[in-house]
């Protein structure tokens, strides 16, 4: 093959969404977030719904989404977004609205946001990126950490005497009446990226049609705050947080899947 046809913009299978802005990521090597925010970017580009998307960022990891995806932002305070996300959206039913928020945010300082928000059925879509720490402010356990892992508050591991159990909170939102959709997703493969693409967009066609609430949650990795290489996370994710995480739909059309273990 000649080099004029493989640098032909015809012959061009993948480019940088127009979306991202060139502002460099603060998040830590080996992190999510970068290549979810890639994701929604992808989507709502191709949609063609820069216009009419607004994304609602509380206080966490991701409290600086909107330096890098260019669309409207309104800024929550510490987890809540889902009441913020209901007043936009009740005031401007034709837009798509969205939060972005950690485990800390969504399912511990918001935790009343974001079930009644979703109970009520609230025609906006949350995405949650559950990497089971708090990865901002220096690695704090999380309700979503796992027993016996160790945390900066943990340093022997989770207790469940002490510290309780896991919550798997997506699975808690997938009972309620008002969600529609509830899944559970990762981006550590390029296989797995495809399916959460497709997850989130299936999470905001529904926003658009008024079919409810929309949950797609991300087990995603903090190699930072787990003191492990980005390539270790993964691994790590995937022996340990799969287990009590399965991955796949919750809850879709009404139909409930079982829960996790």
């Amino acid at each position: 093959m000649e080099l004029s046809q493989i640098i032909n913009p015809a012959n061009k299978v993948y480019s940088r969404p127009a979306l991202l802005d060139d502002n460099t990521m603060h998040y830590c090597p080996g992190c999510s977030h970068g290549v979810v925010h890639k994701i929604i970017a992808e989507i709502i580009e191709e949609a063609g719904l820069q216009e009419k998307t607004i994304g609602v960022a509380p206080v966490g990891c991701a409290v600086f989404a909107y330096n890098y995806i260019d669309v409207d932002w309104v800024e929550a305070a510490h987890g809540r977004a889902p009441a913020l996300a209901t007043a936009i959206k009740r005031l401007d039913p034709e837009k798509l609205v969205f939060t972005y928020q950690g485990d800390g945010d969504l399912a511990a300082i918001g935790t009343a946001e974001t079930i009644h928000a979703a109970n009520r059925g609230e025609n906006i879509v949350i995405i949650f990126i559950n990497n089971a720490i708090y990865g901002m402010t220096g690695g704090q356990m999380a309700p979503t950490t796992l027993e016996g892992q160790k945390t900066a508050t943990t340093p022997y591991g989770r207790r469940v005497d002490l510290n309780g159990y896991p919550l798997a909170i997506s699975d808690l939102l997938a009972r309620l009446d008002g969600t529609c959709y509830v899944t559970r997703q990762a981006v550590h493969t390029a296989a797995a990226v495809r399916k959460a693409k497709a997850s989130i967009k299936k999470a905001f066609k529904n926003s658009l049609e008024g079919k409810g609430t929309s949950v797609v949650e991300i087990v995603g990795t903090c190699s930072s705050g787990w003191k492990m290489t980005p390539d270790a996370s993964n691994k790590w994710m995937e022996q340990h947080m799969f287990e009590k995480y399965p991955l796949g739909d919750l809850k879709d059309a009404g139909e409930i899947k079982p829960i996790s273990k």
